[in-house]
């Protein structure tokens, strides 16, 4: 029998010890009383699951745009102690470090809209998308592990983007330690044709504009300005991951058994950090994210041209220019204050992103003075935002923040809702030009299938665990 949440405050419902036999911390998730309305029973279970895992520190914490997801929920943030924990892949997910992009331009609304049409399928053209996509970057087996131990960095020495695009990368576009040797040749497989590729459902690739700056400091530091055109690239590791994922949980079901370690569900399946299961799915993960951020450097250099091309200029007349890229689905060692000692946690973030504030050490020089960029998606018809990291962050949820809004309705229930209606032109009306891939692809990801993004923005930004920057509309989207 469930035990009662406890609203806290405004922006904080806690998930008491005792909610769920074996609990060992509580749950805390940042919700306010409208966004309250869509929490789902599973989802909330599936907080208190997590705070059963063995070493977790704090509280099991979930995000306003928290909804259920495998084992752990998406919005969901977990820290672990690094001695006497676990890793877990449901606390990471399928597509392994599924991030965000944003990339800002010379160029302003007016000066995009007349040729939004060109744009938009010269993008589409460029960069292929959907289920299964190939791309025109095809990998030896060689070239391939070279990706996965250095990320970004390789994508670079292709020709695909400059050197000061490492530094606005999380972890530089590269995690050290991945071991292509713990990849199964079935994942390698999918991932050998799929660089450049834009994945399918909820991934995309974004014109928009900058509608609204809250933070003139913060957004003079990232080159913002009002009507100015920005680019927002939404994927992640494609196949590639989310085979190492499909790998990795019946060896960690294995691994839970073999450790004694009891689990509420067997999706949260894991291993003590240090044994040799956990050591070999972090190596692979590490490349599968690896693989993500190289993925992404690929196609901003995809997405450069295509302006150059719709435009009719040159690349300094566009001017796209790397602002940040985010990782929202991932696992990594991070040192943080817990009483008043700092320890090394393996942090989960599974549908979160990072949000560090000024002066963090591993922020680059350039963003500093102002806190780490945390860009957050909303749906195609509303809008997008800028953040920026806070130290309360750091104080409550281990430097996390939202992802995005979160999904209102399943894939197959945005479909039923959208029966008899032309959600592309209701699109056009509103003054967005979309196109997708998969047919069926925009009635799913329609915007009424998410909960307002400005709601889900607005708790995070009380709750002080990052705040507004900047708001992005929308005027051009190409769906997977």
């Amino acid at each position: 029998m469930a035990g009662k949440l406890i609203r806290k405050d405004e922006n904080r419902i806690e998930v008491p010890i005792g909610y769920k036999g074996g609990m060992l911390v509580p749950g805390v998730i940042f919700l306010n009383e409208q966004l309250g309305e869509f929490l789902e029973p599973q989802a909330i279970a599936q907080v208190a699951n997590v705070s059963t895992l063995p070493g977790i520190v704090g509280a099991s914490l979930a995000m306003p745009d928290i909804h259920t997801g495998y084992g752990f929920a998406i919005g969901g943030v977990a820290a672990f102690d690094i001695n006497e924990g676990i890793i877990s892949p449901g606390g990471v997910g399928y597509d392994i470090n599924c991030g965000v992009r944003l990339l800002r331009s010379n160029l302003t609304r007016q000066e995009v809209l007349p040729r939004i049409n060109d744009l938009v399928s010269a993008i589409y053209n460029s960069v292929p998308s959907g289920v299964g996509s190939k791309g025109k970057i095809r990998l030896s087996p060689d070239e391939q592990k070279k990706i996965i131990v250095k990320g970004a960095l390789w994508a670079l020495g292709r020709g695909y983007g400059s050197a000061s695009d490492l530094e606005k990368t999380e972890s530089d576009g590269v995690l050290e330690g991945a071991d292509s040797s713990v990849i199964s040749e079935k994942a390698l497989e999918r991932g050998r044709n799929q660089q450049g590729t834009l994945g399918s459902g909820n991934h995309f690739i974004e014109i928009q504009y900058v509608s609204k700056i809250f933070n003139e400091r913060a957004a003079q530091v990232f080159g913002l300005f009002e009507g100015q055109v920005t680019v927002m690239i939404h994927t992640g590791s494609r196949g590639l991951g989310h085979q190492v994922c499909t790998d990795f949980l019946p060896l960690m079901e294995k691994a839970s058994k073999k450790y004694g370690i009891e689990l509420h569900d067997r999706e949260l399946a894991c291993a003590p950090f240090y044994s040799q299961e956990a050591q070999d799915y972090f190596a692979a993960m590490k490349g599968a994210a690896n693989y993500a951020w190289a993925n992404r450097q690929c196609i901003m250099h995809l997405v450069s041209e295509s302006f150059i091309t719709a435009m009719r200029g040159s690349p300094s007349s566009a001017g796209l220019s790397l602002i940040y890229d985010v990782a929202h689905n991932i696992a990594k060692v991070e040192t943080h204050r817990v009483g008043n000692r700092d320890i090394k946690l393996v942090v989960h973030r599974k549908g979160a992103t990072r949000a560090f504030p000024a002066g963090h050490p591993e922020l680059p020089d350039i963003y500093k003075a102002v806190g780490q960029p945390v860009l957050i998606p909303g749906d195609m018809g509303r809008s997008s935002f800028v953040l920026i990291g806070t130290p309360q962050a750091m104080t409550e949820t281990y430097g996390s923040t939202c992802h995005g809004a979160g999904r209102l309705l399943s894939r197959h229930g945005a479909i039923r809702a959208a029966k008899g209606r032309q959600i592309r032109q209701e699109l056009l009306e509103a003054g967005v030009t979309a196109t997708s891939a998969g047919r069926g692809t925009l009635a799913e990801e329609m915007p009424e299938a998410y909960k307002d993004i400005a709601n889900v923005v607005s708790v995070v930004d009380s709750a002080q665990i990052s705040k507004k920057v900047a708001m992005l509309k929308p005027i051009g989207v190409i769906k997977g």
